[in-house]
């Protein structure tokens, strides 16, 4: 890799290596270096409940001993359908030190996409939380899945909390009975062995940590295959690039859903890997939130464009101090530049934009974090990552700076393949080169910016109409809240 051919290279913040020696090593040893360094610092904090980095590590060991007890076994599948909760994180680091892959599941999915998730993946063991429980029984009990374990928001509540919960669910008529059998169906909570275990003779680079379904650009979700070495390297490029984070104790706002690939990397892996607190919010109310940073005083809060909107919208938004917030770290979608504009004008906190996808575990490009930043721009791509722009057409002409095509992407961090589907799996990676189907720009500096989507290009008259440039002027108008662009077919074109 060379500086011509990488000018991205020259743009790093100082100190920001471009190759990194990876440990080789299972995703598990984020968390126990986490311990290992500070094991009384406060790892998970929900509502008035706390846990230490000591104290979740042992309770995960614990969880995949009574994970083994179950007959999981590494390779198995163990599927997550929660939101936001201590017990997430728990049942997430213990299905990995039992060496099972997790398989998160959405848990406002319907009966169509949860059917083909667990019956796709082969999930040996369900965690699920009681309300969706109550809701899906019979799907989940029909299916192939041999445990199902039933966990209560209520689970992870000190007390008076835990008690006043259970009350206003049962008021409200949301505290459903769980019909619990005690052997294939039985609570979260009973399965802790006495005797931690952690030694499932991960071999980094061959087995799953993670089984991601993700709908792509093909309809039917696929299950897209990260291997522990494709995660634990993502959590390390992010660390040479946001280096300065985790200098001193910091706090995760943990919106973001930790089912999703962008929530679990940012506000689990990497959170732990910096040895900061998370705060797990289960779901996202805009006035919630704001109560939220005033208690905890987060000082990162990874979000999304329409996440930092909902924010601005807020009336009550000056009657908040947002100031303990350092960094913002945006992904998932295209950042408005006026919201951008917005967000630093009533905040002391800019907006980092990156970019990433499933396939890519999932982080792939971000701006610097002391150096330039550009408007528009999802940055520079992270150390051992190469990006390139080629011709839409053949897919495999390079072209030259300020040109657009499509992005393909090769790094550590690029997915083993899609889960039983070889042949999209040889569609997606050519030679080691991930498509991403997005349509970007380099520029001379190896800023990347994304115009659109591949498939949403629109093509009239012989020419290429990219909606995302409509959209941003659109978006400029003060009476415009949120805006989309759709090609519409007309009989003479």
């Amino acid at each position: 890799m060379t500086n011509h051919h990488s000018p991205w290279l020259d743009r790093y913040d100082p100190g920001v290596p471009s190759r990194i020696d990876y440990r080789d090593e299972p995703l598990t040893a984020i968390l126990d270096r986490a311990v290992e360094s500070h094991p009384g610092r406060t790892a998970l904090a929900f509502q008035n409940w706390r846990i230490s980095y000591g104290h979740l590590r042992e309770r995960a060991r614990r969880f995949a001993a009574g994970l083994r007890e179950l007959g999981v076994r590494r390779g198995d599948r163990v599927a997550v359908m929660l939101p936001n909760l201590p017990q997430t994180v728990i049942s997430y680091w213990g299905a990995l030190y039992a060496g099972a892959a997790v398989v998160f599941v959405n848990p406002l999915y319907m009966e169509t996409e949860l059917t083909h998730i667990l019956k796709d993946s082969g999930a040996k063991v369900l965690i699920v939380l009681d309300l969706l429980w109550a809701r899906h029984r019979r799907l989940i009990t029909e299916s192939d899945v041999e445990r199902v374990l039933v966990t209560r928001v209520s689970g992870c509540l000190g007390f008076p909390l835990n008690l006043l919960y259970r009350v206003k669910a049962w008021r409200e008529g949301k505290l459903p009975g769980l019909a619990l059998d005690g052997k294939r169906v039985r609570e979260w909570k009973t399965c802790f062995a006495r005797e931690p275990y952690s030694d499932a003779g991960i071999v980094p680079s061959e087995h799953l940590a993670l089984l991601q379904y993700t709908g792509g650009t093909t309809g039917v979700s696929k299950g897209v295959m990260l291997t522990h070495r494709n995660m634990s390297v993502n959590v390390q490029q992010a660390r040479a690039i946001l280096h300065a984070i985790g200098g001193s104790p910091e706090v995760f706002l943990g919106l973001l859903p930790f089912f999703h690939i962008y929530g679990l990397t940012v506000n689990v892996n990497f959170a732990t890997a910096c040895g900061a607190t998370i705060v797990p919010l289960p779901r996202f109310d805009p006035l919630d939130t704001l109560k939220a940073i005033q208690r905890f005083r987060p000082t990162v809060f990874p979000g999304t464009p329409s996440v930092y909107m909902a924010l601005l919208q807020q009336k009550a938004l000056p009657n908040y101090d947002l100031k303990s917030v350092h960094y913002c770290l945006s992904g998932s979608a295209p950042l408005p530049l006026d919201l951008m504009r917005r967000f630093a004008e009533v905040t002391t906190s800019e907006i980092i934009e990156g970019y990433g996808l499933t396939e890519a575990a999932p982080i792939t490009h971000l701006n610097p974090l002391r150096g330039q930043r550009k408007s528009g721009s999802i940055g520079l791509p992270f150390p051992d990552t190469i990006a390139k722009v080629v011709d839409m057409e053949d897919g495999v002409t390079e072209l030259p700076p300020g040109t657009p095509g499509e992005m393909l992407i090769k790094g550590p961090q690029v997915m083993k393949g899609y889960w039983n589907r070889p042949g999209e799996t040889r569609a997606a990676l050519r030679d080691g080169w991930l498509s991403t189907g997005d349509v970007a720009v380099m520029d001379e500096e190896g800023y990347f910016f994304i115009v659109d989507r591949k498939k949403d290009m629109i093509i009239s008259g012989g020419y290429n109409i990219y909606p995302r440039e409509i959209e941003e002027v659109l978006h400029e108008h003060p009476k415009v809240r949120d805006v989309a662009a759709i090609g519409v077919p007309h009989r003479s074109r």
